[in-house]
């Protein structure tokens, strides 16, 4: 049976409540993240049902491989999330893995976004306005970040493919579910100043950004591939050593062949079900949870939008 998943909840000092739209219980009016398919020892899911009920997925992850294909990865290799940016997150980067693993950090952090939502006027940042390292660490030095960052108009059912080394940030008023490396590294550029519920600005890691910065990512956007099959829409907005992203918007009835030995899967929109080998789940917009590869048979029915993803 797939594994049903309980949302984990970070307070952050950019979050709201959006998240309340699908029906969490958040903590506060400062939730900006859930961490909706994690594994990551500082927030892994519990599952909610069968024979693995009240275990973390990192413990069955570490405990059962054959329910992931018996997958080579160390760690379970993707995260999802859901962010609430009530207000503009720091601007930020990410290492690669080679990076990463000369530095004990584990993964890299390759991500991408599906926007969920955003305010008429809002945009991100995507990518940095110079030509080479010595333009780069001298708009750095000389805080001169009005004319370091590049950015982006964006809409909902927009996708951003976000690799490391890409200067980016997530603007206020837009909702979004991220797709990423299973990592919780981040290098903070610059935050705009703002100070903690402590009174305390937040650390910046200037020299690390310096370091792991790719000047010549500058195009945020992939070429989404759409196809019908069995008369539901289906399009694949990115693919590759990472991961493969796409959303299924179902009305219907779909029974399809997996696209991997274990997917990852969020209904974003809707409600319906999904019968995986005679036993049915009935699941809602803000529901989540990993299709294993003992599962054979599935059926997916309802009026209902998903993102799955897999590596």
């Amino acid at each position: 049976m797939a594994l049903f998943l309980k949302p984990v909840f970070q307070e952050r000092i950019w979050g709201g409540t959006a998240l309340n739209q699908f029906n969490y219980d958040i903590p506060n009016d400062l939730t900006g993240e859930c961490w909706a398919i994690s594994a990551l020892p500082n927030g892994s899911n519990i599952i909610e049902n069968g024979k693995y009920k009240g275990k973390t997925l990192e413990q069955v992850w570490n405990e059962d491989k054959s329910l992931f294909g018996n997958d080579t990865h160390e760690d379970f290799p993707l995260l999802t999330k859901i962010l609430d940016a009530n207000d503009k997150l720091s601007v930020q980067v990410h290492p690669d893995d080679v990076y990463a693993e000369e530095h004990g950090l584990g993964y890299g952090k390759t991500e991408c976004w599906y926007i969920l939502d955003a305010k008429d006027d809002a945009e991100i940042i995507y990518g940095v306005n110079v030509d080479n390292k010595e333009e780069l660490e001298k708009l750095i030095d000389e805080q001169r970040f009005e004319e370091l960052f590049h950015t982006v108009k964006v809409k909902p059912g927009d996708f951003f493919y976000v690799p490391a080394g890409t200067v980016h940030a997530i603007g206020s008023g837009i909702l979004i579910l991220e797709t990423q490396q299973s990592s919780d590294t981040t290098y903070r550029i610059y935050d705009y100043d703002r100070k903690d519920k402590n009174g305390k600005t937040r650390d910046l890691h200037l020299e690390q950004s310096k370091e792991v910065i790719d000047v010549n990512i500058q195009n945020p956007n992939t070429k989404p591939i759409h196809e019908i099959r069995e008369g539901q829409s289906f399009t694949q907005f990115v693919s590759n050593e990472f991961f493969t992203v796409e959303k299924w918007d179902i009305n219907g009835e779909l029974s399809f062949e997996k696209p991997s030995e274990y997917y990852l899967v969020s209904v974003i929109e809707g409600a319906g079900s999904v019968n995986i080998d005679g036993e049915k789940t009935v699941v809602e917009k803000g529901r989540h949870f990993v299709i294993t590869a003992d599962d054979q048979h599935i059926k997916f029915q309802g009026n209902m939008s998903i993102i799955v993803s897999y590596v």
